[in-house]
């Protein structure tokens, strides 16, 4: 007897034909949505130039590829400094491909950021020579720094010592959760007055980072979306810009990963599908 074969839900499979004044009177009231969850937005906007700030006590010094920089010299003469907390280890022969993808966006927009008394960072603990080389391999101009060494990554709750990775929970996203990974993505914000001074002003981890990943805003356009459900975790069908052709990743461990991800031949293709895992940034 044959077994019944399961319908798929997804429309793109069984898509809906109407006339065009069905069509409008449905996407009208999906429209009223949209605007509901826009003005929403700005709402929370507002509420998160609010928050209080937190003065920075530490003298955190970077490495560059022009010698040591101050969390300081970072601002480049704007008040408003914006950092990317890339997932790249010392150990790590590259970065996290989901930071890569996501860092991808930044670099047209530096100028115009510019323009708003914003100035931008990458941080990431791996020493500055394999930051310049990937950086190079990438083709990215955006000012990335090392904080290797230093505490500046531990007191933003974006890398993990061994100790408290064997405790079983770290805290990550402001509440103690398990994580797969030594190293975690983020953004943190920080404000300079006119005497010097340094405030935190803001931080986002996990999905919380997903604002500045335009791809995923134009995914979320088209009928079959992001179209990551059956995948083994949610950014597994991700690779750096250069690789997709072979899907090769550098680092045999992918300490980037779920450590129960599926870790099949990753030379030759993306991880397949049927563990359901949460990515780094599903939270």
């Amino acid at each position: 007897m044959k077994a019944a074969t399961k319908m798929s839900t997804r429309t793109v499979d069984n898509p809906k034909i109407v006339s065009r004044e069905e069509w409008l009177v449905a996407r009208k009231k999906l429209m009223a949505r949209e605007k509901q969850l826009t003005r929403e937005r700005d709402a929370v906007a507002a509420e998160r130039r609010q928050l209080p700030w937190v003065k920075v006590e530490k003298n955190y010094v970077f490495d560059s590829p022009s010698g040591k920089k101050t969390l300081a010299d970072l601002f480049n003469g704007k008040s408003q400094l914006i950092v990317y907390h890339l997932m790249f280890g010392p150990e790590w022969q590259e970065a996290c491909p989901s930071c890569s993808f996501n860092i991808d966006h930044t670099d047209a927009t530096l100028v115009h950021l510019a323009q708003r008394d914003v100035s931008f960072a990458a941080v990431s603990r791996a020493p500055i020579s394999k930051i310049e080389a990937f950086k190079k391999r990438m083709g990215w101009k955006f000012n990335w720094v090392s904080s290797h060494g230093t505490d500046f990554n531990y007191d933003y709750h974006v890398s993990f010592t061994p100790e408290q990775l064997a405790k079983g929970k770290v805290e990550y996203n402001f509440e103690l959760t398990e994580f797969p990974s030594e190293e975690a993505p983020g953004i943190s914000v920080f404000y300079k007055d006119e005497d010097g001074n340094i405030f935190h002003t803001y931080s986002a981890y996990a999905r919380g980072t997903e604002n500045t990943m335009n791809t995923y805003n134009y995914l979320d356009y088209v009928p079959k979306g992001r179209d990551e459900d059956a995948l083994a975790f949610t950014m597994s069908w991700l690779r750096h810009h250069d690789r997709y052709d072979t899907g090769k990743l550098a680092d045999a461990n992918l300490p980037y990963w779920p450590a129960d991800a599926a870790r099949q031949d990753h030379g030759t293709a993306p991880v397949a599908a049927g563990l359901q895992t949460r990515s780094l940034m599903s939270k």
